[in-house]
């Protein structure tokens, strides 16, 4: 079945009007939820327990960070726009390892109202500045990562061999929009390894997976890998190296990320020709030094002006 076909039926057999709202595989029940619909301003509680095991560990997963209902309205319009915006149409077998890993699609926020409230929460802004304590973030750019029925793996990587940034004050919000058991391709993250230097100059690829394993496992981290339930959320640094299986499942993987940068963070001078494209796409006219500050890379949050 050709991709865009898959997602579109997939896409209408979850909206029926005269069955009410959308339900969203492995979605728990009304009766099984324990937290009413959440405001995407408010505040998401985090106490420095939390922030102490996102500095130590490089990440941390977080329970009902979106409500039940927020999954099911932003869910049918993200999976509409990839299908609108999607320019990966070779099979399967022809594709690239990194092709294989996941449709990736950047900057729904402007082709869509409703995505961009996600993006532009102040809920999850300001999780994200409180985990990497700075006083404000900004946005960098938001990603879909569908990983289709049979996708591939995606290689042990770390996010900030892309991005020319001058600290490591950046992270990804990684938003699952449904329950995401482990074989359906849930994020598996080394424990530390934002304070590991190896394997830093890879992109994602069949070299990277096979060296940034074999450097991890030699220093012997942990890794961490458990299902995701619907609102849960994640957050790792630009450092921290992370992989997914591939999707075992019946079911594409429908992954929404929000890159954010520290608020401050200038551009560095671009180191390999990803980050090049990185700035050419994302960051035009910016210099080296500069912070990014821009109409498509705004300030989110600042704790001096929230409210």
């Amino acid at each position: 079945m050709d991709v865009t076909t898959e997602y579109r039926n997939r896409s209408t057999q979850m909206w029926r009007p005269t069955e009410g709202p959308p339900r969203i595989d492995g979605m728990k029940s009304t009766g099984e939820i324990s937290t009413a619909a959440v405001d995407m301003e408010s505040r998401y509680p985090v106490g420095p327990e939390t922030v102490r095991r996102f500095d130590e560990q490089g990440f941390v997963r977080l329970p009902d960070v979106l409500s039940r209902q927020a999954v099911e309205r932003f869910e049918p319009e993200i999976t509409t726009k990839v299908i609108e915006l999607n320019t990966m149409h070779l099979p399967m077998a022809e594709r690239s390892t990194y092709q294989k890993a996941f449709l990736q699609v950047g900057n729904l926020w402007r082709h869509s109202g409703l995505v961009r409230e996600l993006v532009f929460s102040n809920r999850l802004a300001r999780l994200a500045a409180e985990l990497m304590g700075v006083e404000g973030v900004r946005l960098y750019h938001d990603q879909a990562l569908y990983k289709e029925t049979g996708g591939g793996i995606t290689p042990w990587h770390a996010d900030q061999y892309y991005w020319p940034l001058s600290s490591d004050r950046c992270c990804t919000a990684w938003i699952p929009l449904q329950a995401t058991p482990v074989e359906m391709g849930a994020l598996s993250f080394a424990v530390g390894s934002h304070r590991f230097e190896v394997g830093r100059d890879l992109e994602i690829s069949d070299t990277s997976e096979r060296e940034v394993q074999a450097a991890l496992a030699a220093q012997r981290f942990a890794v961490a890998q458990e299902p995701y339930d619907v609102g849960d959320v994640s957050f790792h640094q630009g450092w921290t190296f992370h992989r997914a299986g591939r999707n075992g499942s019946q079911t594409p993987r429908r992954v929404m990320t929000v890159i954010y940068l520290d608020a401050d963070l200038a551009l560095a001078e671009p180191v390999n020709a990803n980050q090049e494209d990185a700035v050419r796409r994302y960051l035009p006219g910016i210099a080296p030094g500069e912070v990014p500050d821009t109409p498509t890379t705004p300030v989110l949050y600042r704790a001096a002006t929230a409210s």
